[in-house]
């Protein structure tokens, strides 16, 4: 197979053709390697080659629903038996699991062969990917602007062609940010959906899930139907629903009556194109039949980003604190602005703490009096197209400043600083969207709808209620039937 017939073909396409004996799994994989040989030297999305593993594997008689399909995992909580989670930090880089994560169990029954880990920023904290282990990952669309993060790597193989689908993560848009960043379809399923484990119970209080990135929606249901299967040991036993996420699909979504919002939750800046891309999708939502009209939410939203990053700084304290319990490195083993959130977290009170996380419910009820009104809440993905490799990273005098304060030991003077601020407004006011799902624990999707003109492309969000994960793919398969993205190729 070459590779233009490759790029052809989803994940569902392409298993059928090995269950029909028209290519086997090893040539599939050949023109996924080559693929990555022709491009990933320009976007750089896998951190960890398993070339051999694949292989060996694809040797092998394989079963299950995209048996033979070549797949990447993300090098982050997808743990791979045998091989480091880098977490795309210097400490872990040589730490190898002890057992495949649940995700990546449930993958490797439904046959796929996984030969790579894809790159993200240090413990997923950034919603671009740019670590140091590694340097930067590009948009396949223009290598000068981020894939966006933490799960860029996957985007940037699925965009590139390497994969037509992917591992993925989300805990505050890792997933639907890369989506938007690439021109891909990313959702984020619902808190308990997707089962994690078995190294731990939940990620941020269930707000980080793992689901994959794709070029079509039918991928990702079909990646839904296998990842969401009840785990009698986790937290949560969450309800399926009557039919596969794959026939949900496939349905027609009725007329729903969408809320639109532009305004950033944090009272930032929003890029005219990203008003633009949410205005399109409402014109696109209005020619299918659906009622669109402007709204609020009603949800303190700059209260829940302050409740966020709360959370955030501690469990990155937290897993600062445990790989250096693990590996023995000291500060040299972490990027600076990790140590900077790393800080900040340890110097929360618990009190404070458990505070910000007991306003997660008022944040979530306010929600669900909205979807009591709406159907779906449409937002941009992003407040602006993807920005440019570099434009994120601290500023060399703020780097100085909190080395320093560091040093000292003085990490109750960071958030008088303005550092804390500064935080904030790189990291969160290019994507102001994408958290309240997470927090919330509701399902959210990023649709590949819209091109600026330079081209970049730019998604938009839906947000549903619980359990609507069925209603967003069958909404997102009516988008994708009106205006096709999946022959959209970047210009690599």
């Amino acid at each position: 197979m070459e590779y233009r017939e490759y790029r052809r073909h989803d994940a569902v396409g392409l298993a059928r053709l090995v269950e029909k004996g028209e290519v086997s799994a090893a040539e599939l994989l050949e023109v996924a390697l080559a693929r990555a040989d022709a491009v990933d030297g320009t976007v750089n999305a896998i951190h960890l080659p398993m070339r051999e593993i694949a292989r060996s594997r694809a040797r092998t008689a394989l079963t299950g629903p995209f048996a033979g399909v070549p797949f990447l995992v993300k090098d982050l909580g997808q743990h791979y038996a045998g091989l480091p989670t880098g977490s795309g930090s210097r400490s872990l880089a040589t730490r190898p699991a002890e057992a495949h994560a649940l995700v990546v169990q449930r993958w490797l029954e439904a046959g796929l062969v996984v030969f790579g880990k894809t790159s993200t920023p240090e413990f997923g904290a950034k919603a671009i990917t740019e670590p140091e282990v590694g340097g930067p990952t590009r948009n396949p669309w223009n290598p000068a602007h981020t894939p966006g993060g933490s799960s860029g790597g996957s985007a940037a193989a699925v965009a590139a062609g390497i994969v037509p689908v992917a591992g993925a993560s989300d805990g505050g848009g890792s997933i639907r940010i890369p989506a938007a960043c690439c021109g891909l379809f990313g959702l984020k399923p619902g808190r308990g959906v997707v089962p994690d484990g078995p190294d731990v119970a939940e990620r941020l209080h269930g707000a980080a899930v793992n689901g994959v990135i794709s070029r079509s929606v039918r991928d990702t249901a079909a990646m839904l139907d296998v990842l969401s299967a009840p785990d009698p040991t986790g937290p949560y036993l969450t309800a399926r629903p009557a039919a596969a996420y794959t026939d949900l699909a496939a349905r027609e979504p009725g007329v729903l009556r969408i809320g639109m919002s532009t305004a950033s939750p944090l009272g930032t800046p929003v890029d005219p194109e990203a008003v633009a891309a949410v205005e399109d999708a409402a014109a696109l939502l209005t020619s299918l039949g659906h009622d669109v009209e402007p709204t609020v939410t009603g949800v303190d939203e700059r209260q829940l980003a302050r409740d966020f990053l709360t959370m955030w700084f501690a469990a990155i304290a937290a897993q600062v604190t445990d790989a250096r319990r693990l590996t023995g490195c000291g500060p040299e083993g972490f990027e600076i602005d990790t140590q900077i959130m790393a800080a900040l977290g340890r110097a929360t009170p618990a009190p404070v703490y458990i505070d910000a996380h007991d306003r997660w419910n008022d944040h979530t009820r306010r929600l669900a009096a909205f979807h009591e009104r709406y159907d779906l809440l449409l937002t941009p993905t992003l407040a602006r197209p993807p920005v440019r490799i570099g434009e994120l990273v601290s500023p060399a005098p703020v780097r100085a400043v909190s080395k320093a304060l560091l040093r000292a030991r003085a990490a109750g003077l960071l958030g008088r600083t303005g550092i804390v601020d500064t935080l904030v407004d790189r990291n969160l006011a290019p994507v102001p969207y994408t958290q309240l799902a997470n927090i919330t624990g509701r399902p959210a999707m990023s649709v590949p709808l819209y091109w600026t003109p330079a081209p970049l492309p730019l998604g938009v969000q839906f947000v549903g209620p619980p359990g609507s994960e069925g209603r967003l793919l069958a909404l997102a398969t009516q988008l994708e039937t009106a205006r096709p993205w999946f022959d959209r190729e970047p210009p690599l």
